[in-house]
C-alpha cells in the first residue's frame, strides 16, 4: 500500500491564488482533501461565494496587481492562522492577438497581472515565510514560457518572467527553509482556454502526444506534490511540466 501521508497537508496553511476557477479552483479542492486550511483570494466574488458555501474555506477577494491590497490581505491570513506554510500563484489572464497588432494596454495588462501580480504576492507571504524558516511556494508558469506560441507572446512573456523569477527566488531563499518551485502546464480545458478560437483548441489538441487538452484536476497533484513533506522536500527552482507531451526537455 503506497504511503498516502506523504501527500498529508494536515496543519498546513494554504494560500491560493486565482482559486475561483480553472488549475486555482482545482488545487484548492485537491488541498482541501489533503487537509491544508485553504485561503483561496480571486477577484471573482461570486464564485468565491460559490466556494466558500461548498467547501468551507475562507476567501479573500483581491486584486494582485494592488500592492496594498496584496499586502493587507497576506497579513490578514498570517495574523489569522498563524503563519502561512504555501503559497500558490495561480491568478492570471490569458488574451489572443498578433504580436503586431497587439496593444500596450493590453500588453500591460497581462504583464500585471500574470508576472507582477505573481511578485507582489511572492514577496509578500516569502517575508514571512522567511520569518518562520520554512515555506512552500508553487508559481503557475506555462509550457509557452518555453516553447513560445503564436499570438500570445505576452502571455509567453509573462510566464517566462515567472520562471525566471522563481529561479531567481530559489536561490535566494531555498537555504533558508523556503522552497520555490513552478508549474508550466500544457494546453489545459479552462476558462482561459475557452476564450481562444475553436481553430486555435482544435489545432493546438492534434499536435500533442497526447492528443487531447488535459484538465485542472490532472496538474492539481503536481502542486499537491510540491506543497507535501517529504515527497516534496527535494524540489526547488524547478519547473515541472503536466503539458500532454507539448513539451519534452
Amino acid at each position: 500500500m503506497p504511503d498516502r501521508t506523504v501527500f498529508d497537508l494536515t496543519g498546513t496553511t494554504a494560500l491560493v491564488t486565482g482559486g475561483a476557477s480553472g488549475i486555482g479552483l482545482a488545487i484548492v479542492e485537491t488541498f482541501v482533501a489533503a487537509g491544508a486550511r485553504v485561503v483561496a483570494a480571486d477577484l471573482d466574488a461570486d464564485g468565491l461565494a460559490d466556494l466558500a458555501e461548498r467547501l468551507g474555506v475562507r476567501t479573500i477577494v483581491l486584486d494582485v496587481t494592488d500592492e496594498d491590497q496584496v499586502e493587507a490581505a497576506v497579513a490578514s491570513v498570517d495574523e489569522e492562522s498563524g503563519g502561512i506554510q504555501v503559497l500558490v500563484n495561480a491568478a492570471g489572464v490569458l488574451s489572443q492577438a498578433p504580436l503586431e497588432e497587439l496593444t500596450t494596454e493590453d500588453w500591460a495588462r497581462v504583464i500585471a497581472i500574470d508576472l507582477t501580480g505573481v511578485f507582489l504576492v511572492m514577496r509578500a507571504v516569502g517575508r514571512r515565510m522567511l520569518r518562520d524558516g520554512h515555506g512552500r511556494i508553487i508559481n503557475l508558469a506555462s509550457q509557452l514560457a518555453i516553447k513560445g506560441g503564436s499570438e500570445v507572446a505576452h502571455y509567453a512573456a509573462a510566464k517566462a518572467g515567472v520562471i525566471a523569477l522563481t529561479k531567481s527566488a530559489a536561490i535566494e531563499w531555498s537555504g533558508r527553509g523556503v522552497l520555490v518551485n513552478a508549474i508550466a502546464p500544457g494546453p489545459i480545458v479552462s476558462p482561459m482556454t475557452d476564450r481562444m478560437t475553436q481553430q486555435w483548441r482544435t489545432d493546438k489538441a492534434a499536435e500533442l502526444p497526447i492528443g487531447r487538452f488535459g484538465v485542472s484536476a490532472e496538474v492539481a497533484p503536481t502542486a499537491l506534490l510540491l506543497a507535501s513533506s517529504p515527497a516534496g522536500d527535494l524540489y526547488t527552482g524547478q519547473t515541472l511540466g503536466p503539458n500532454s507531451g507539448d513539451v519534452m526537455p
